[in-house]
């Protein structure tokens, strides 16, 4: 792959940033309070969110720079949280390849030609510009990280590659993959070669990312469940390593270090190869108790979750007692408060507010009494 050097130069002028909390908390370092934000914070739970997707293609907003920053923002007016995650989605990059991708209203994402055949790799682009593919997500991030004004980091991200892989085969959502995993089982060396040019692509749109002004980045391999550990092994982490490990080696040259969180959905076999994977954090789905996951990582990364995101239909106090659970399990250091999975259209704005300030309440209070 070419590789782009004006990549790694970051703008110089963003404003400061004044909250570095999960910055710090991602490394491992002390904070005054457990740093928290939610995956899928922007999003149709929000009724400013629907307002301003309403009657535009799901695609089109995420193409266009001001529409991405207004949704990554609007969270942020509302709750305290410590971070704030481009929006944008992962399947911009089986786009970015040539593949036609569309938002269907109450079918979710869908892929008209979805890849039947090993032979079907030829139709991918070989050679990626991922400026010119991508450069969309990059402004995103430029004109966010100016209009953010230095109040919480912006993280930047991708689907992993396994993932990525399931939906161009699938056409779309599914509930077996049997699809994608006919792939593993019957063209293994098709399979290879298909991660490897997502790998690719993936590497030069995350060092783009950072040089756009993303302050960290996640990976997220939300299929990894699908696959059990033999496959696992195979054709997941060898590729989740190599990203972070390039795109760490590259920041580097350039004097740079980004925290990077991996969320393997239900990967929980994983878990002690997660924790020696380059990354700095481990993101965790609900079904992980959290000091089983301490013990496991073995205290070698930060941790990120994991509360299961149905526990906010529950009445805010309960939710209280839920998240003073989840943070003694977890403790105060090392520690990113999370759901286990994104948030759903229909919750209550008024009970994610309540997680927030839990996590906050709570944390605080522990580390007041250690």
């Amino acid at each position: 792959m070419r590789s782009k050097q004006p990549f790694i130069q970051p703008p110089k002028d963003f404003p400061q940033l004044l909250n570095d909390t999960f910055l710090r908390a991602a490394r491992g370092e002390e904070t005054e309070h457990v740093p928290v934000w939610c995956m899928r914070q922007a999003g149709r739970y929000l009724p400013e969110f629907r307002e301003s997707r309403a009657g535009r293609d799901f695609f089109e907003t995420c193409r266009s720079p001001e529409a991405c920053c207004e949704l990554t923002l609007q969270p942020l007016r509302r709750f305290p949280f410590d971070a704030a995650i481009i929006f944008s989605d992962i399947l911009v990059i089986p786009q970015a390849l040539g593949m036609d991708v569309q938002m269907v209203q109450g079918k979710g994402p869908t892929f008209p030609e979805p890849l039947k055949e090993p032979e079907d790799l030829q139709r991918l682009q070989a050679k990626v510009d991922v400026e010119k593919e991508l450069g969309y997500v990059f402004r995103a991030i430029t004109l966010t990280r100016h209009k953010i004004e230095g109040k919480v980091p912006l993280i930047g991200f991708t689907g992993a590659p396994w993932t990525l892989m399931s939906y161009m085969i699938e056409g779309g959502g599914s509930n077996t993959h049997s699809k994608a995993k006919r792939w593993l089982y019957r063209h293994p060396e098709a399979s290879h070669m298909l991660l490897k040019m997502l790998t690719d692509v993936i590497v030069e749109y995350l060092l783009g990312q950072v040089a756009a002004g993303a302050q960290a980045l996640q990976v997220f391999e939300s299929h990894a469940g699908i696959l059990g550990p033999v496959e696992f092994k195979e054709f997941s982490l060898p590729y989740l390593r190599d990203i972070a490990r390039r795109v760490k080696d590259k920041l580097k040259e350039a004097g740079q270090d980004v925290p990077m969180i991996v969320f393997a959905k239900d990967a929980h076999y994983g878990l002690e190869d997660l924790s020696q994977s380059y990354y700095e954090v481990v993101g965790l789905d609900w079904t992980i108790d959290p000091r089983s996951a301490r013990e496991r990582t073995g205290g070698k990364v930060s941790l990120q979750g994991n509360m299961d995101p149905c526990a906010l239909y529950s009445p805010k106090e309960r939710i209280s007692d839920i998240v003073k659970k989840m943070v003694e399990g977890f403790g105060t250091r090392g520690y990113i408060a999370n759901l286990g999975h994104g948030l759903y259209p229909d919750m209550d704005p008024e009970n994610v507010g309540a997680f927030v300030e839990a996590v906050h309440q709570h944390s605080k209070q522990m580390n007041k009494r250690s």
